[in-house]
């Protein structure tokens, strides 16, 4: 296993914080690094402090591009918000010039800025994974978009005339910093819609049933659900007659059947057996003809960072589940 030297941009926030968590984790990381300029000089464990004792480390103002061209195996995660990595990019890509570090840098950004870019490896890690092997531009998915995906991706050879899809997501999903939508008084007694029928996953979620020959008639509707962690999506949708649920669970057994971090239930799956965790659970239903699947997951984990760790392991040539076989905090 060839030790590898990661740097997180943008290290501060929740996206960076699991990835801290994770990658101290990892057999395979040699050095562990972050950057945070609003908390420079400040220890992980300052924002993160379920940190403390065990991530050693401090927030740097910036990246030493220099320390990472040194790696044998460097690798960088892009924590940053959304557009951010793109306004920087060419800046970044003339100061690894110098060192020699673009063509041997491995890059996987947790934002939207390069998820619809055809140069980018999409980071879906559980719908053909081998697209991930010797990638160096890693874009991992949304969160909604994830959920979405591995609820949908199985019918593509059916092609239902219509999905409809209802996900609620905890306030974590939007970052650290507050809102009025994500502080908790105005939330942890609520329930609405938000963006209905005009999420910005979607777009990911069509571009890949469309490459599998779906042009998915999907209505998407979002929820703001009073819970931390945790995205909880129900897709319904039209079955032909006679399917009924153990087909429908048989199906989607087989699909899914060499995805160790997709886990079959029956009945529903419960966002609570896999906070903290890379793990998915999906459960199904089929009655007179209409179906259902219910996937949970947890939007920090298996919609971020832990996918993002499962896309390093295959981008590497690592079972994917190295450094990541960790059980959920159940209850909760």
């Amino acid at each position: 296993m060839t030790p590898v030297d990661v740097l997180i941009l943008g290290a501060s926030g929740y996206g960076g914080g699991e990835l801290l968590r994770w990658l101290s984790m990892h057999p395979a990381v040699a050095s562990l690094r972050g950057t945070a300029r609003s908390h420079a000089g400040k220890p992980f464990h300052a924002q993160h402090p379920h940190l403390r004792g065990l991530v050693a480390g401090t927030f740097e103002a910036e990246p030493d591009w220099a320390a990472l061209a040194a790696s044998p195996a460097p690798v960088l995660f892009s924590a940053l918000p959304h557009g951010e990595l793109a306004k920087q990019w060419p800046d970044f890509e003339a100061a690894w010039a110098g060192p020699g570090l673009a063509e041997r840098l491995t890059v996987i950004d947790l934002s939207a800025d390069f998820r619809l870019d055809p140069a980018w490896v999409y980071g879906l890690a559980d719908w053909q994974p081998s697209r991930m092997k010797g990638a160096r531009r890693i874009a991992n998915p949304g969160c909604f978009a994830t959920a979405l995906q591995l609820a949908l991706l199985p019918l593509a050879p059916w092609k239902p005339a219509f999905v409809a899809v209802t996900a609620a997501t905890g306030s974590s999903g939007s970052g650290a910093a507050p809102s009025d939508t994500t502080h908790h008084p105005t939330r942890a007694n609520d329930f609405r819609a938000y963006k209905v029928l005009g999420h910005q996953h979607e777009a990911e979620v069509l571009r890949t049933l469309a490459g599998v020959g779906w042009e998915a008639p999907l209505s998407f509707v979002p929820q703001s659900a009073p819970m931390v962690r945790g995205i909880f999506a129900t897709a319904q949708f039209p079955l032909a007659a006679g399917l009924d649920t153990g087909a429908l669970r048989a199906h989607y057994e087989r699909f899914y059947k060499d995805r160790f971090f997709i886990r079959m239930v029956e009945g529903s799956p419960r966002v609570a057996a896999t906070t903290g965790s890379a793990f998915a659970d999906l459960g199904v239903a089929a009655r007179n003809g209409h179906g259902a699947v219910m996937v949970a997951l947890d939007n920090l984990g298996k919609g971020m960072a832990a996918q993002a760790v499962q896309n390093l392991n295959l981008a590497l040539g690592l079972p994917e589940w190295t450094g990541l076989k960790v059980a959920g905090g159940y209850p909760g």
